[in-house]
């Protein structure tokens, strides 16, 4: 009986995703209270926004989101550096950001790449302006990071797993 409730759970896509999704919260809310002078919240939102909830391809798909939202973040700041978080840097930074996506041949992904420009650009900044963009990317980048490595984690354990009990899924 245990056997075959265990053999159900690692096999059921949904019960995989909200694992996933359980293990990233956990750890962007922990990084968020225990250091909340760095925005860190944005890790959080990065690391539920890369981990994917599609039965197939969700490495594949959790690493283009990786890349998307560190292209949207990546560009905020080049935008913030260049002249600050006026209204045509914005759009020129959703311009770029576009093409980008458009470049690395991730335009399905791109308007994940276009909230991550967003976060960094339009939130109102918590410390001084000079300090905030650099937290946000790196807060970004932490959390795509972060969700990522618990996709591929838990893809090589799943996968382990499932030869053990001998339940083949294509993925």
């Amino acid at each position: 009986m245990i056997d075959r409730l265990f053999r159900r759970a690692i096999s059921s896509p949904v019960l995989v995703y909200i694992l996933r999704c359980l293990i990233g919260f956990s750890i962007g809310y922990v990084l968020y209270r225990n250091f909340a002078h760095f925005e860190l919240f944005w890790s959080l939102l990065s690391i539920i926004l890369v981990i994917s909830p599609e039965e197939t391809d969700s490495k594949r798909l959790s690493i283009e989101r990786f890349k998307s939202n560190f292209v949207g973040s990546f560009v905020a700041l080049l935008c913030i550096i260049i002249n600050g978080n006026a209204l045509y840097m914005i759009v020129i930074g959703i311009i770029i950001t576009i093409l980008v996506c458009r470049f690395f041949h991730i335009m399905n992904m791109a308007r994940v790449a276009v909230v991550a420009l967003l976060i960094i650009m339009i939130q109102p900044h918590q410390e001084e302006l000079s300090y905030t963009p650099i937290f946000r990317f790196l807060s970004v980048a932490m959390g795509c990071l972060i969700g990522l490595t618990i996709v591929v984690s838990s893809a090589y354990v799943l996968r382990e797993l499932r030869k053990k009990f001998g339940i083949f899924i294509d993925q």
